[in-house]
Order: structure tokens, then sequence, then C-alpha cells
């Protein structure tokens, strides 16, 4: 890893509110900002309610009632006709790929029920059924919830429930048009409630090594997948940092040293420039090899030891995540540096088909340290909609099952917004930074506090390696064949998931315009 062929992305995520004088305000002015912190509080409240909803039905996912009804019970966006489905009025929504509300055409969608969606790389059952236990389950308890969301989803948006396992249920139901490409958890929205504000440095090892096996794409596609997420950093940022991803290129040495050491210099000078989230710091460090230049691998653990150190001088926890590429990638020094510094070793499998799940170490952890915050929701930066280009914004919530110590990380709750009533209310474009200022100063977001136990961090490196990826800190849990609560309980009664999910697949194969749009 050369020092001019690694890339390091950083991005600031912050989240601090500031108040403002009301004497700098006219009372007209007072009285829109009044009215617009009423709609987002009101929003905010009912995000929670379903975050509570959530919680019930998961509570009760190995009820007899939960798998009885589970059963051909959900509806496909690519290939299940809706029972209630109905075309969009034009002053509702437009779908572009419909005709864009020209005469009488426009999208079909179903107000009265929930649609589910699974990315391809975890559908690999029949009829694109999911085969694993735990994505069955999360079909099952996220169904019983339906109801509820349609007695609150505010119309013409959207709610939905994005799961830790990639699973995703929306409302209203409309149909895919890039199926199985959707995952959930690489969204900004998803990120954003289930991490927190932090500090995001990518190491990406361009050795030349990194050309077998599709590494680089491999690598390339994980750090674009961190880049989409970043919800504080803005649109052109994020445009520019793609770009710069996308253009890089294999050869040379690899060198871990220097890749740390700009790594760290690149955190130092954003904290003291004043450019830092002021929160938790994840170095995300992905290589496929053994180190073949600078210093050796104690001289690497002592910089990291003494950066982490100085990084704690300025109140910042500092946590390395490590993801070794490949077959041949270096194991041993790789999880020696995550376990240093409290993080997680992550082995990824050349062909591995879900990578957003394998990256997705970081913000778990991060998320527990959310779970205490029970009034905590996230803002994302207003964009424009794919389906109906029209620009809002999204709230979200981290849910959990906060039975169990520490609570565990079930996914996110989320509801889009659109942007037209703030508008009115205040006669100025939403996408303006002054009004993505108003959303985050009502944010309730705080710094996450990372509060484990060794077992517990343990019983994290578990779920997402096996034992090889733990530190060996609490071997007798391993022995023992259980870890304490962070790994989620299985239903005892796996016989009765469902092996078919969809209530029908009669548009299996129909192309989009053909399933989605109104005759």
């Amino acid at each position: 890893m050369t020092i001019g062929r690694s890339i390091l992305l950083a991005a600031a995520l912050l989240l601090v509110p500031t108040q403002h004088s009301l004497s700098s305000f006219t009372q007209a002015r007072t009285d829109k900002e009044n009215e617009v912190k009423r709609i987002l509080e009101h929003i905010q409240k009912g995000t929670l309610k379903f975050r509570d909803e959530i919680e019930r039905v998961y509570g009760e996912r190995c009820s007899s009632r939960t798998l009885s009804q589970c059963s051909r019970s959900s509806f496909n966006g690519c290939s299940s006709v809706f029972p209630n489905q109905q075309c969009m009025d034009n002053d509702e929504l437009v779908i572009e790929a419909c005709g864009g509300g020209s005469g009488n055409c426009n999208a079909l969608w179903d107000k009265k029920t929930s649609v589910v969606s699974i990315p391809t790389a975890l559908a690999q059952g029949s009829n694109n059924n999911p085969t694993d236990p735990e994505l069955l389950e999360t079909a099952c308890y996220s169904n019983m919830a339906e109801d509820f969301m349609v007695e609150n989803n505010a119309q013409p948006s959207w709610t939905y429930y994005g799961a830790h396992n990639g699973l995703f249920r929306k409302i209203p139901a409309v149909y895919e048009e890039a199926c199985g490409n959707y995952d959930p958890r690489r969204r900004p929205w998803f990120v954003a409630a289930s991490s927190g504000p932090k500090d995001v440095i990518i190491v990406i090892d361009v050795s030349g090594s990194m050309s077998n096996h599709n590494r680089m794409a491999l690598a390339k596609e994980a750090a674009i997948t961190g880049t989409d997420t970043l919800y504080r950093a803005t649109n052109e940022n994020k445009k520019l940092l793609i770009e710069s991803i996308q253009q890089l290129s294999e050869g040379g040495s690899t060198n871990f040293h220097s890749g740390f050491q700009k790594a760290f210099d690149a955190l130092e000078r954003t904290i003291q420039q004043e450019y830092s989230s002021g929160c938790n710091i994840a170095i995300l460090f992905m290589t496929d090899g053994v180190r073949t230049a600078g210093a050796d691998t104690n001289e690497v653990l002592a910089l990291i030891k003494d950066s982490t150190e100085r990084l704690a001088r300025y109140g910042r926890d500092t946590t390395i995540f490590t993801f070794s590429l490949g077959a041949q990638a270096d194991r041993s020094v790789m999880k020696k540096i995550a376990c240093s510094t409290g993080g997680i070793w992550t082995p990824v499998d050349d062909f591995d088909g879900d990578l957003v799940g394998v990256m997705s170490s970081y913000y778990k952890l991060f998320a527990l340290g959310l779970a205490n915050n029970t009034n905590f929701t996230a803002w994302v930066e207003p964009y424009e909609f794919f389906s109906a280009k029209k620009f809002g914004t999204t709230n979200s919530a981290p849910v959990f099952d906060r039975s169990v110590t520490p609570p565990l990380f079930l996914g996110v709750v989320a509801s889009d917004v659109y942007l037209d009533a703030f508008e009115k209310v205040l006669e100025e474009d939403a996408r303006s930074s002054t009004m993505l200022q108003r959303f985050v100063q009502l944010s309730t977001a705080q710094c996450p506090k990372i509060d484990l136990t060794e077992c517990q961090l343990e019983a994290l490196r578990y779920l997402g390696g096996g034992q090889e990826a733990t530190c060996g800190q609490c071997d007798s849990y391993w022995y023992s064949g259980e870890y304490p609560g962070i790994i989620p309980a299985e239903c005892p009664f796996k016989p009765d998931l469902p092996t078919n999910l969809w209530e029908n697949t009669d548009l299996e194969g129909v192309k989009y315009e053909d399933r989605a749009c109104c005759q």
C-alpha cells in the first residue's frame, strides 16, 4: 500500500444543535419557524411510535399467531399482483417511468398493502424466497406490523422498515423497477439512525495483488457503499469521493504503516480545523495481502497505540475495523490490529454475495451506543426521491430488542417527507442549507457511547465472523456454546417457518412498464 496510491475517505457527520436568538427574527419569521418545528416534531413522534410497534411484534416473533399467518402472506414488488392497487392521482405523486402523469398515464400503488423486497444475493430459494431462518422470521414479524403501517402512513409519502439482515418492508406498495438491487443497509437514512454522528476513514489497499479475483472491484464497491451512507456529507462531496474511488488502479507494494499514518494525520488535521463530528472515529481498513513494504507489525501496532492515545486527548474514541479480502489475505495481523482498539476483524470471501452485510460491523457496534437514547431520531439531507422526482427528507430511528442486555440491534424504521409543505410555510427553497440546519437542530442525536463488556464485544465479533474472528477474551463462552445477549435467540419452532412468503407470483418475468403502469 504505497503512500501515493492509497485513498483516504474522511467524512465528518456533525449533529450539533444551535440556539437562535428570537430577537434576530421578525415575529412573522418566528411564527414560520415554529410551524416548521411543530411539523417536524410531529413526524418524529410518529417515527418513534412505529419503532415501538416493530419492537412489539419482534417480541412476538416466535408466537403461533405470527408463524401461522406468515406463509403466502407478503407481496413481492417484482412478481406479485397487489390486492387493492389503483392508479396514482397526479396531484399525489407522479412516476416518470410511467409517463410522468401525462394524460391518464401514471403508476399503480396499493395504500392498504405493504411490499417486501430482498437483495438478490439473499433470496436464493424458489420464487426468490429467502432460505435463511432469520430472514424468514423478519418477514413474519414485520408482517404483523402492517395494520399499524396502513393506519399511520401519511399519504402520499412512504413508511418503511429496513432490517439489519437486508429485508425491506414498505407501504404503500409499489412495483420495483430494478428487481433485487435495493438494500436498505446501504442507504443514508439507515446508517444515520444505526450509528449516529461519526468520523469515518476508509483505507484501501491498491497493491498489485488486488487485481486477483476481482478484489479491487470488491473494495471499490465497499468504499462506494460507505460513501453513499454518509448522511451529513454533501451530495457534491460524495460525488467527488466516488469519482476518486472509481479511478483507483492496482500496482505497487503493501505498506500498512503508511496507510495508517495517512489516516491518523487526516483525522488530526480535520479535528484541529474543526471539520469533525466531535464524536466517535471509525477506521475501515481493507487489504488482500500481507505487508510487503514499510515498518514491521510491531511498529504498526505502536503507531496505532500512540495515535489513538493522541486522538483521545481530543476526547475522541477510535475504533479500527479491518477486512481481509480473499483467501490469501493476511488474517493474524489484521485481527490483532482490530483487537488492539476494541474493533472487529472480518474475513471477506472472494465471491461473497452479501458485501453490505459483511461491511456492517461498524454500524452494528455503534448502534449499541444509541440503545439507551429512546428519543433518538435522525434526519438526512434533503434529496431527490428516485421514483417521484420530488425533493424530500427522511426521518429514521433504530429498532432494538430491549429485553436482552445489551439491547440487540434489529434494524431501522423510517418515513419519507416531501418538502412541499415546508416550502409553503417558509416561502423559500427547502433544499437550502438553512432548511437542512433546521432539521439538524431538531435532531436528538448524541455521540454513541460504546459500553460493552469484553464478552459482549466478543459476541459481536463472533456474530460477524465466527470463532475465528474473536480475540480470545471470552473462550469460556465459546466452549459452552453460548454468548451473552448480543447473539439473537432462535425461535424453537424452525419447522414452522414458511418456505414461501409470497401471496402470489402472477407477474414473475413481466417487464416493469407492464406491471407497474396504469393501462
